[in-house]
């Protein structure tokens, strides 16, 4: 049973997470780098994030370890920041699923997740993928899987 989501607070996917889930009110954090830096600034202290050391690569991997699993989004490939969050998902042993935002319609996305959820017992979902820069896209399509699956 999902009770919940964690994310570094960067632009894009880990923004649209979090954002899902105050909107519904569902429990989150994450680790972010210390002074919350992202590409657009300082990350805003709405977000309940822990500030902690080693930049952009320990945050990833923190919030790899702390989470049960991880909900892995992408467009065509996965590169950057989001490769190294499924090295430290295969390194540490812990489950990841692969979303290709260009492949999968929302509501296939969403029940693929609520079966991983499941099969894994996740708990705390770790939600990742590439900052806005990279991909524009994917703010909208993260936000609306993670409402939709906070929603069921």
């Amino acid at each position: 049973m999902l009770c919940k989501i964690i994310s570094g607070g960067q632009t894009g996917a880990d923004r649209a997470a979090l954002d899902a889930s105050i909107l519904h009110s569902f429990p989150y954090s994450g680790s972010c780098p210390i002074g919350r830096i992202a590409e657009d600034g300082k990350i805003d202290s709405i977000y309940n994030l822990a500030e902690i050391g080693g930049g952009y690569r320990a945050r990833t991997k923190k919030n790899v370890e702390d989470a049960d699993g991880t909900a892995v989004f992408y467009s065509g490939y996965v590169s950057g920041g989001t490769e190294l969050t499924v090295a430290f998902c295969i390194k540490h042993k812990k489950p990841y699923k692969l979303i290709d935002i260009d492949l999968i319609e929302h509501e296939l996305a969403t029940e693929s997740l609520q079966k991983f959820i499941i099969d894994y017992d996740i708990e705390i979902l770790n939600v990742a993928g590439p900052r806005h820069s990279q991909c524009p896209e994917i703010y909208n399509y993260v936000k609306s899987v993670i409402t939709l699956l906070l929603e069921k």
